[in-house]
Parts: structure tokens; C-alpha cells; sequence
């Protein structure tokens, strides 16, 4: 995939609201909550995680096709590495 990549602005601000979680989950452990609780914005962290990761790879996939689509390129080693990248951050 290419290697030099523009991060739409929606993902920036999905990844600060992520840091702003983890410090609410760290804060949550220093006052002692119940894990039950910590576990449930743990899980909160992910999921947002998850879709920030699958937005990243989404963009990267369409400027690299489109840019290999320009070269007259094939274009089905790129979907095949996405899913890879995708299947290998779980």
C-alpha cells in the first residue's frame, strides 16, 4: 500500500476521543470502580479502536487503488492485504 498517507480529520478526532476514554478508564482504576465497570469502558476503548483501524485501512485502500487504477494496475492485492491488515489487528 502506499506509504505516504493524509489522515482524514474524522479519524483525529476519533483517536483524542479514545484518549480521553483511556484516561477515564485510568481514572476509573484510581478511584477504585468496580471492574465490572472499568471492564465495560475497556470494552468502549475497543470497539472505538476497531473502527478507527477499519476507517484508517478503508482510506489507505481507496487512495491506493484509485492511485493504482491511474498506473493501469491490478488492483485485487490490495483488497487481499486490507483484509490481512485488518484480520492481523485482532
Amino acid at each position: 500500500m502506499a506509504e505516504e498517507h493524509l489522515y482524514a480529520e474524522e479519524v483525529k478526532r476519533r483517536l483524542k476521543r479514545i484518549e480521553g476514554q483511556v484516561r477515564g478508564v485510568l481514572r476509573m482504576m484510581e478511584e477504585g470502580k468496580p471492574c465490572k465497570e472499568v471492564v465495560v469502558q475497556l470494552s468502549a476503548v475497543r470497539s472505538a479502536t476497531d473502527k478507527a483501524l477499519a476507517q484508517i485501512v478503508a482510506d489507505n485502500l481507496q487512495q491506493c487503488i484509485l492511485e493504482e487504477q491511474a498506473q493501469g494496475g491490478d488492483t485485487a492485492h490490495l483488497v487481499k492485504e486490507a483484509v490481512e491488515l485488518l484480520v492481523k489487528s485482532r
